[in-house]
């Protein structure tokens, strides 16, 4: 399988203008070539490919307002091409329903202050023990923080829009099966506590936003008071990029370092489909729940359970977890959010809501992986509101 190793890049000044060349050559392609495709949509015409688009592209190094894409590699700007050619291709597949998920907008032009990118492939670069060798760039010194297991495919080169550099490796590595230990978990996400474990785990979130809101609007005001086009308005504008990339950074090392510690304890891990899109929409809730990052915790669980040979299931949104007692599984009615605690009024049993709704969630993917037609979480259960006489929750206090 393939996989992505990043690595800090502290190039030069003299390379930090090579670089900014290219990216802005990049650029310039990217745009030139998706407003060329648009007036041909306008004008009822089918979308070129990638062939004729790159012998447009030929033909456009040899006049004289663009020769000066000859001074960059070549290289970079002919897979910039493929990418606008598989964003166009994802936006419909995406127009036509066959895709799952979110719908896909069409390509958008790219911008000077945001994050920049160029990928060479494997004949236009070569890695050395201290640096790497791009073509036309030279020998870049880059931080080995861990080697690479194998012969990179292509590299691509970042610069963010804090103007900090990074090189992507592309490389394949072989999935390592860890013994299977035959444990299952249940993973309930949550604000207050980010993920509740059916072990009785409660692991809380660093929360990088929260605790930096104070300091990033007292930036973003102050860039906002710059004049556009002034000096001062661009080192404005690096504080706010940087106060974000240290927020970023932040909340993906505390979800690098959570998904695999779970992958590697159990052998089966379930999780909640949570409607996240859906979710912050919530004007109340929208900014604590993009703090959390839960969608990109699910994708690393997925990614590194396929890794180590672990089996990840998620079960349907519409599965009653927080109403359901993990006991005796009756359902118990609808709670409000601030209700943390609850008996059950059949059995008598004393929850905590989310210890049982992740025990809850444990269970329900146990019923999922053993039926006939393999599909995971796809039916709803229906929920009837209680009766008001019943007391079937009752809040503690103190």
């Amino acid at each position: 399988m393939k996989a992505r190793y990043q690595y800090r890049l502290y190039p030069t000044n003299k390379q930090k203008g090579l670089l900014s060349q290219l990216f802005g050559c990049v650029r310039v392609v990217w745009n030139d070539t998706l407003a060329y495709c648009q007036e041909l949509d306008q004008q009822g015409e089918k979308k070129p490919k990638y062939t004729k688009l790159s012998r447009r592209l030929t033909q456009i190094k040899k006049t004289e307002k663009k020769q000066w894409l000859t001074e960059v590699s070549s290289i970079p700007l002919q897979q910039f091409l493929r990418d606008l050619e598989t964003a166009y291709s994802s936006f419909f597949v995406s127009c036509k329903v066959e895709r799952k998920g979110k719908r896909v907008k069409p390509p958008k032009f790219k911008k000077r202050k945001s994050q920049q990118s160029a990928r060479f492939t494997d004949n236009s670069f070569t890695v050395h023990q201290y640096h790497v060798t791009l073509a036309k760039i030279g020998d870049l010194k880059v931080v080995w923080s861990r080697p690479l297991p194998s012969k990179p495919s292509s590299v691509t080169v970042i610069k963010d829009a804090a103007d900090r550099y990074f090189l992507s490796f592309v490389v394949e590595i072989r999935p390592e099966t860890l013994p299977n230990n035959e444990q299952t978990v249940g993973i309930d996400p949550g604000i207050a506590i980010f993920a509740t474990l059916s072990t009785g785990e409660k692991i809380s979130a660093p929360k990088p936003l929260k605790k930096r809101l104070k300091r990033l609007r007292k930036a973003q005001r102050n860039f906002s008071r710059k004049q556009k086009g002034s000096n001062r308005r661009e080192k404005a504008r690096k504080r706010v990029a940087k106060i974000h990339a240290k927020i970023k950074d932040t909340r993906t090392d505390f979800l690098h370092k959570l998904s695999p510690r779970v992958v590697r304890e159990k052998q089966t891990i379930v999780l909640e489909d949570l409607n996240t899109s859906g979710m912050v929409k919530n004007r109340k809730l929208s900014r604590a729940i993009s703090d959390l990052g839960w969608r990109s915790f699910r994708d690393m669980l997925s990614a590194k359970s396929d890794k180590y040979g672990r089996d990840f299931l998620t079960i349907s949104r519409w599965e009653p977890t927080s109403q359901r007692c993990s006991c005796c599984g009756n359902i118990g009615g609808k709670k409000a959010l601030n209700i943390r605690e609850w008996e059950c009024f059949f059995c008598g049993t004393f929850h905590d809501r989310d210890v049982n709704a992740a025990i809850n969630i444990k269970v329900a993917g146990g019923q999922s992986e053993t039926l006939k037609n393999g599909r995971v979480g796809q039916h709803k259960t229906s929920v009837k509101e209680a009766a008001s006489c019943e007391a079937l929750t009752v809040r503690r206090f103190g």
